[in-house]
Order: C-alpha cells, then structure tokens, then sequence
C-alpha cells in the first residue's frame, strides 16, 4: 500500500491559515463593541495602538521563523527554547485551551444566531442546540482525520467564501456613509460626555487583540511549508489583510448611524448597520456570513488545537501518546483530545453556564502568556546576539520590534486585571499533571529549582481564585 505524499503548503494556504484563524465572530460584532465604549477618534487611536503592537508581534514571527528555522512548533517552541521545558508547557496549554474554548464558543454563538429563527435552540443551550452542535464536532474531526492537506484546502475555500460578505458591507456601507454622523460620532456623543479619550481607548484594548488572536497560525504549521521564508511572509500579509478589514468595518459603521444606536445593537452588529442601509436583506445576509464566517474559524482552530498537543509531545513536554499519526500524518490521538474536550464543554452548557461563560473569559487571558513569551524569546535572542554573528544585519531592527511586541504583551496583561491572572491558573496548575506524566516517561525530574518556585507560586495563585469564587470576592 503506498504511503500519502509528504504535506507542504505554499504561501497562499499558509495565509488563508492566517486569516481564517483570525477572522471568526469578532469581526462581525465590532460595530456594537466599539460603540458601547468610544467614538470614531477613540477608535483610531485603538486601532493605531493595536495595529502597532500587533505588526510589532507579526514581525517577531517572520523573524523567528526565519532565524529559527528548527523549530516548527511556533508560539510552544518558542517559549520552550527561550525558558525552558515547564515555562513551554504551559504556553502550549494555554494555548490549545484557548482553542479549545474557542471552538465552544463558536458552536454556542451559531446555535444562538439559529435560535432567532428556529426557537427549538433557545439562546444556544436547549438539548436540541447540544446535539446537533455535537454532530458538527464530529463531522468535522472526521474530515480533519482525511488529511490536513484536504482539510487546509477546504479552509483555504471558506476563508474566501467568508471574506465576500465582509467585501459586500464595507462596499453598502462605503456608499451609504454620511459624514456629518461620522462628525457627530467622532468625539463619542450623547452619553460619553464624562469619559475621557484615555477611558474610552482602554475600554477597547483587549476587545482589538481578541480579533487578532490567529496572528500565529503560520507559525504553528511551520513544519508543513513549502518554503520556510513563506512562514513570516504569510503571518506580515494576513495580519495587513485582516487590520484593514477590522479598521474599515469600525470607522465605516461611524458614518452609518449614531454612536448609542450602534451601542443598542444586537450582536452580529455588522447585520444591523447593514440593514440601516440596504434593508432587512442584509441583515439576513451577514448572518449567514457570519455563521459561514465561524464554521471557517472552526476548522482552524480544530488543526491549530491539535497541532499544539503533537508538537509538544514531540518535544518531549506532553504525554508520548500524543504523538501518535494515523496513515494520513494526521495526529489523530490530538485530535481525539481536543474534541472530546469540546464535547464535554458543549455538553456542560445545558448544566453550568455560569462556570462555560468564566472559562470563556478566561481564553481572553490565557492567550495573553503564549504571546508574551514569544516576544521575550526573540527580545532575548537579538539582545544576546549569538544567532546573529553570521548574519548580524537587522539585529537592531530585530531588537526593536521585539522590545516593543514584548511591552506591548505585558501591558496587556497588565490591562486584563489580576483577577483573570489568578482565574487562569486554576486551569494551569491542574493541567500541569500532563507535564508531570511526560517527564515521568523519560525518567526526568518533574521541575528544575526555579520551575518548582514557579509551580508552587502558582498552586498558591490558584488556591487564591478558588477562594476569591466561593466567597463571591472573585466574580465573573
């Protein structure tokens, strides 16, 4: 029986990777998002401190891709190679947890879209919601199972199929835009008279990187290029693509409507600006954009999760049997994890909201460690110099971009409180127990010194939130 053919991707797949990572619900939400807390010029601002943040993380990638040709497993390798096996872990934790949750809420936001129309799936968490958002797992992970080669293509198809709605609003909305609403919008209006530019800009921080969470999706897949400089070039293009579709659909939805009629609106926004100009068709027609639009992110997601838990188990921080490949080089052992792990989550909706809507925020937290240590990796590398000796050009340039993508990370973390630091690590240290059973099998002590400081600051941190949950000090 002949063996399937090695899998590369060139530059076009690997950048509908990037962009069908990036673009899921976010994106159709933004008007609504952004009018709740800002006006037009806070919004600029916003996106003028994110975009730069964000291109200063892109070409971190597009570095490291290129001086780190070895390491294939992106945001996880990255953390490993720069602190060490325990610190590498739990960036690919959290990592494929934010996946995981993610994909959670995708299906939840596709049954609640369907719910408007069909009351059988309520909000999202009726048996009949469950059950057919469990059918679609499945289908999925078995088409993954086929092949990533023909899973990737099928991604590289939605990518495209959920790019024309977002193509078709901003050309309406382009058509219908008024400037004197935009003028009217551009300091905030009626009810942000009190908040300052600098409470307005905040407001909208975390909500500018959660869309742009996939920025790595190259670099996972690494492994899987034709070209290894086309890894970097893809993250630079799909970041650029996706930053002026998010800018375009905020500012443009400015000069639609007034700011507290876009506050007012139901989520997918997007729907209801369009609808302020087209009529109820269009309203309809970003809706099924929006669930082609998540169906996409899905699949994405779904390789980048169990991609994540390969790559690390083949470096020797995950359980072994992590690495086992069906005869499509798929890592089908990953995959069945990660599944079963959205399965369980799909099925704790109909019981546990509240608990589902906590671990929702906490991916917006957990995303944050994988970015940040990436940055300091190549912060470390450019300060340090050894990698550049034989090509020392652009080490300057290399050390300034990944000082400012390291800052701009921090700060983030910084922005998202200490109450989701402390709530992220009730996933962590559990999780922790895979670390414990991959250094058991290669007859490793589990924690250096320093790790077993870090371990047990964070048991500490966690015992905290558990605390700060039961006695209502620590809230959703």
């Amino acid at each position: 029986m002949s063996q399937p053919t090695e899998q590369k991707f060139a530059l076009p797949t690997l950048t509908a990777m990037v962009v069908g990572s990036m673009v899921g619900a976010g994106i159709f939400s933004l008007p609504q998002t952004f009018g709740r807390v800002t006006g037009g010029l806070g919004a600029l601002i916003a996106w003028g401190i994110a975009g730069g943040g964000m291109l200063m993380l892109a070409f971190v990638f597009q570095t490291l891709s290129r001086r780190q040709p070895d390491l294939d497993a992106g945001v996880y390798a990255y953390a490993k190679a720069g602190f060490g096996n325990y610190l590498g872990f739990l960036s690919a934790l959290g990592y494929w947890t934010v996946c995981c949750l993610g994909n959670v809420s995708y299906w939840v936001l596709i049954k609640s879209t369907l719910g408007a129309l069909f009351p059988i799936f309520g909000d999202g968490n009726t048996v009949a919601a469950v059950a057919i958002s469990s059918v679609g797992v499945w289908v999925v992970h078995f088409l993954i199972l086929r092949g990533v080669r023909e899973a990737a293509f099928i991604n590289t198809v939605v990518t495209v199929a959920k790019i024309i709605p977002i193509l078709i609003f901003l050309v309406f909305v382009g058509v219908g835009f008024k400037a004197d609403i935009f003028a009217a919008n551009f300091h905030g209006g009626p009810g942000l008279e009190a908040e300052g530019l600098f409470t307005q800009v905040r407001g909208t921080m975390l909500v500018t990187v959660f869309v742009f969470v996939g920025i790595e999706g190259a670099s996972v897949y690494s492994r899987y290029a034709r070209r290894r400089e086309d890894v970097g070039l893809a993250t630079l293009l799909g970041f650029l693509g996706v930053l002026c579709l998010l800018v375009l659909v905020t500012m443009l939805s400015y000069g639609v409507m007034l700011r507290p009629d876009l506050a007012a609106l139901r989520n997918p926004s997007m729907a209801g600006v369009l609808q302020a100009v087209v009529g109820r068709w269009g309203a309809v027609f970003i809706s099924v954009g929006l669930i082609v639009s998540v169906l996409g992110a899905y699949l994405s997601w779904s390789l980048l999760a169990a991609e994540v838990l390969f790559s690390a188990a083949k470096m020797q921080s995950m359980p072994a049997f992590l690495t086992a490949e069906n005869r499509n080089k798929v890592p089908f052992a990953a995959l069945w994890l990660t599944n079963s792990l959205i399965q369980l989550f799909l099925i704790l909706t109909l019981f546990a909201e509240q608990a589902f809507l906590l671990a929702l925020k906490l991916t917006s937290s957990m995303i944050l460690l994988p970015y940040l240590l990436t940055a300091a990796y190549a912060l470390k590398l450019a300060w340090q110099g050894g990698i550049y000796v034989l090509e020392p050009r652009g080490r300057g340039a290399d050390l300034v971009r990944a000082a400012l993508a390291t800052l701009y990370a921090a700060g983030l973390v910084y922005a998202g409180g200490l109450k989701f630091l402390l709530l992220s690590l009730v996933i962590y240290v559990p999780g922790t127990v895979l670390f414990v059973l991959a250094q058991r099998e290669r007859g490793q002590p589990v924690f250096t010194r320093a790790e077993t400081l870090l371990f047990a600051t964070a048991a500490a941190g966690a015992v905290l939130a558990v605390y700060g949950l039961a006695t209502g000090r620590i809230g959703v």
